[in-house]
């Protein structure tokens, strides 16, 4: 199986596009007793709807649609590498990483804040993603195990050459720059 991690559709986008390759996450209601974490070193983006909110991120293009029904088209079109994965629990370290992300301050500090699912309070994850734009669509009928508060997803098989063609939506010296940036940060 293939793992999806759900993102809203516009953090999805910011990554997509290059302007964003950080992914914060607290986790999901649903993410079990141990809570969330990074637990996957590649996965596809899986966009979500529910809580594409236009008050919760800075910029982007927010569309509001319905949540999935089964049997509605997913598209997916990006997939990830995790170059690294850290839980922060400073919160300068954090509020410093606002030029790399869509979200508003906000939004993480409530995160960051947050207690529950294995989570204390004071702490989020943070993850610096390779994002890669597949050359074809990758389109499948929506389930309802998709669905839910929860950040992974188990995904059909792909087709072998699925990733063949993947291009990095960042050129190598860039994304190189930016990790060095980032790693010097957290």
């Amino acid at each position: 199986m293939a793992n999806g991690f759900k993102e809203w559709q516009v953090v999805c986008d910011a990554l997509a596009s290059g302007r964003q390759s950080l992914i914060l996450r607290k986790g999901g209601i649903h993410e079990g007793r141990a809570g969330f974490s990074f637990a996957e070193e590649s996965f596809f983006l899986f966009p979500t709807r529910f809580h594409n909110q236009d008050q919760f991120v800075r910029e982007g293009r927010v569309e509001l649609l319905p949540e999935w029904v089964p049997g509605e088209t997913v598209r997916i079109t990006h997939w990830c590498e995790a170059s690294w994965a850290r839980t922060l629990n400073d919160w300068e370290q954090v509020a410093a990483l606002a030029p790399f992300h869509v979200w508003t301050e906000d939004t993480i500090r409530q995160r960051f804040d947050w207690e529950g699912k294995g989570m204390s309070a004071g702490s989020i994850h943070v993850a610096l993603v390779r994002v890669f734009k597949l050359a074809e669509p990758w389109e499948f009928a929506y389930e309802a195990k998709y669905g839910g508060c929860r950040s992974w997803v188990a995904l059909p098989e792909p087709s072998s050459d699925l990733l063949d063609q993947a291009a990095p939506v960042m050129g190598e010296e860039a994304f190189a720059s930016l990790a060095l940036e980032l790693g010097r940060m957290v």
